[in-house]
């Protein structure tokens, strides 16, 4: 209930209020060009939502139901991509068919079906081509074919290639709005260390280069097992870290103007928390700057309060920005969206 949700914290000037409540397991966000916000889901509910009335009184509509981690989506000429850890499908002209949806089409399936790591995430590059994750099928090992990568495929499911290897699982990524490079997070292995390897931020500035897994964390270390005779000089530094275990999730360039100018075409990276370690982290989005040249120059807090007393009274999933600059974040655990505007006094949620 909205009454229940958790007391967010956001910078001076900038305003955090619920969107849209009630969205059991609520993860990916994707927004229509009718103005519809697409709401995806995980373990808990298998469903894909509708959230509509972008200026008004908002409902929440089920479109689809009993589906197998639904967690990539993505929204194209019309049609709502949905991927599945066997398959990626199609809905046609669906926000004219919110209430009656049609079947989907079946788009691409050639898709390696693993317990670890198999839902995807998925968005539309500046190329007309459409990016899933395909995640590693193991905390740590020698990758099976075709999994630990980034794959891109035409819009008709065609042309499938890999894109960026050594990625154990990217469950966020999006392209630079100046130079359409990619720019992904990823979650490092477990069983480690409470504090190491930690997630990472990459930028990917060429077809085809390996970022590491599972030979090297970080840019800076061999894996105990995996990295025996591998210099991490061999594979891609990281663009930033993250934080050990912090679960980098869902990300976005911030391409609108409501929000002042330091934030404009910086990143808001939202990390769902860690699971793993006695004393959690994570649990917010956060704000990476950009230099010039396209490097990190800083991240730091921006959405704060999912994490009370090493406990978690929300966890952040996904982000997507609106047509009036405004920032939607999806929380699985609350079941909730949250849209964060700027220009009014500041508030910590309801």
């Amino acid at each position: 209930p909205e009454d229940k949700l958790p007391k967010l914290t956001v910078p001076a000037g900038f305003k955090v209020e619920p969107y849209a409540t009630g969205i059991l397991d609520a993860r990916g966000l994707r927004r229509g060009d009718k103005g519809t916000i697409f709401v995806s889901s995980l373990f808990v509910a298998g469903k894909i939502y509708a959230v509509t009335g972008e200026k008004g009184k908002r409902q929440v509509k089920t479109i689809a139901s009993d589906l197998m981690l639904p967690n990539g989506i993505e929204f194209s000429k019309g049609s709502l991509y949905v991927a599945t850890p066997k398959q990626l499908t199609r809905y046609d002209k669906i926000e004219d068919n919110l209430d009656k949806p049609p079947q989907p089409v079946v788009v691409y399936s050639d898709l390696p079906n693993t317990q670890s790591h198999g839902w995807r995430y998925m968005g539309l590059g500046p190329d007309g081509k459409l990016y899933i994750n395909v995640g590693a099928n193991c905390n740590i090992c020698e990758p099976m074919q075709g999994a630990a990568q980034i794959r891109r495929l035409n819009l008709d499911g065609t042309g499938a290639e890999p894109y960026a290897l050594g990625v154990r699982n990217s469950v966020g990524f999006d392209w630079h709005p100046g130079t359409k490079q990619l720019y992904f997070t990823d979650n490092g292995r477990d069983w480690l260390s409470e504090d190491l390897p930690e997630d990472e931020l990459n930028r990917v500035t060429k077809a085809g280069q390996h970022f590491g897994f599972p030979y090297c964390h970080n840019g800076t270390f061999a894996d105990r097992e995996m990295g025996w005779g591998r210099s991490c000089d061999e594979f891609e530094k990281p663009a930033a870290l993250l934080g050990p275990h912090s679960a980098a999730l869902g990300m976005r360039f911030y391409t609108g103007r409501m929000f002042p100018q330091q934030y404009r075409g910086g990143i808001f990276i939202a990390r769902h928390g860690s699971w793993n370690r006695t004393k959690k982290i994570g649990g917010d989005v956060v704000f990476a700057a950009l230099n010039r040249n396209g490097t990190v120059r800083s991240v730091r807090p921006f959405l704060t309060g999912f994490l009370q007393n090493n406990n978690w009274v929300g966890r952040p999933v996904d982000v997507e920005v609106m047509r009036d600059g405004s920032l939607l974040v999806s929380d699985d655990y609350a079941g909730a969206v949250y849209r964060i505007s700027y220009g009014q006094p500041r508030t910590a949620g309801r």
